[in-house]
């Protein structure tokens, strides 16, 4: 038995924000999800990227792959795009950090990548209270998207807005507000699959009045991971 086969019958497309852009969802994405989480709960996991508020493990080389494979074909399915090959790189992942120690870049939503091309997948693993991933616009200049024409308005914006406001307090983001609108939320239904583009604005639902447990098998537990075509 493939411990990392998965199923993406579920499949759906929603258009969201001002700027429209295509999100894919994907329901009971793990044929087997208490085996990943099995394997999930047998890694080390450590702090091993300076923004991601919690700790990470690699997936498997396996599980890797079939995540290569669910995007070539949701992309084929649902984006238009031509078959081809996609390569990536994803982890376990573990939101552990306390809110009233978050850095000031924690306290906005963010962009992964400037290349139009990569695309972004979360896994939701967990059944906590806490939530799934929210999409935002920046109010100065509208955007939702952050490439790399539009970074240097999006960088002198939002500098001015927070000179004039304040950062946001230590906590995890909620409706965006002063500097951001938030424009949609998925849930965190577990064993759902999420994939959305790089370049938007987005951060994970994160309740402040709930614990961040560090163990896989009760805390906020995803796969997330980075694609782009070969």
């Amino acid at each position: 038995m493939n411990t990392f086969a998965y199923d993406l019958s579920e499949s759906k497309l929603t258009s969201i924000g001002d700027e429209a852009t295509d999100i894919v969802q994907v329901s009971e994405f793990f044929e087997q999800p208490g085996d990943v989480l099995g394997g999930a709960a047998a890694h080390p996991y450590a702090h091993i990227n300076t923004h991601y508020p919690g700790v990470r493990a690699v997936v498997e080389p396996a599980l890797l792959e079939g995540l290569c494979n669910s995007v070539s074909q949701l992309v084929v399915k649902h984006l238009g795009q031509a078959e081809r090959p996609w390569m990536g790189q994803a982890w376990y992942s573990i939101v552990t950090r306390p809110a009233e120690t978050l850095t000031p870049i924690q306290r906005l939503p963010h962009f992964d990548e400037f290349d139009e091309t990569q695309l972004a997948v979360m896994i939701y693993l967990n059944q906590t209270a806490h939530g799934g991933t929210a999409f935002y616009r920046h109010r100065a200049t509208g955007f939702e998207h952050i490439t790399q024409a539009r970074y240097p308005e999006y960088k002198t914006k939002l500098e001015a807005g927070v000179q004039k406001t304040g950062l946001p307090p230590a906590a995890y983001i909620t409706d965006g507000a002063p500097h951001f609108e938030k424009v949609y939320e998925s849930d965190a239904a577990f064993n759902s699959l999420i994939l959305y583009p790089g370049t938007i604005l987005h951060s994970g639902v994160i309740r402040n009045d709930l614990p961040l447990p560090a163990d896989p098998k009760l805390g906020r537990l995803t796969i997330n991971g980075f694609f782009r075509p070969r």
